[in-house]
């Protein structure tokens, strides 16, 4: 697992890990209500370009390897005086435009 990633691009990644066969960049935002939305809502177009060029910049690092990849955002609300509520979302988002790999 890596923490922090930021490519040379531009992109950054809150943390790269593995599910198995597949390599997984992951967003992670925290709230601490819900008013306004959730903490999904703020991982928006240019959110995502932006985790995307990170996403890239990893895989070029690994020299591009024939691998199976994926977006996920951990959403995390800390209300006050409660237990911190964490969840997965996976397939979050594809790779966005203009990007292929």
């Amino acid at each position: 697992m890596h923490r922090n990633f930021r490519g040379r691009s531009g992109g950054e990644i809150d943390i790269v890990c593995r599910d198995r066969d597949t390599l997984v960049f992951v967003e992670v935002k925290t709230r601490t209500r819900e008013d306004f939305g959730r903490p999904f809502d703020a991982v928006n177009r240019d959110k995502q370009r932006r985790i995307s060029r990170g996403g890239l910049a990893w895989l070029r690092m690994l020299d591009d390897p024939d691998i199976l990849f994926r977006f996920d955002v951990v959403e995390v609300i800390m209300a006050k005086g409660m237990e911190p509520r964490l969840e997965l979302l996976r397939n979050a988002f594809a790779l966005s435009e203009p990007y292929i790999y």
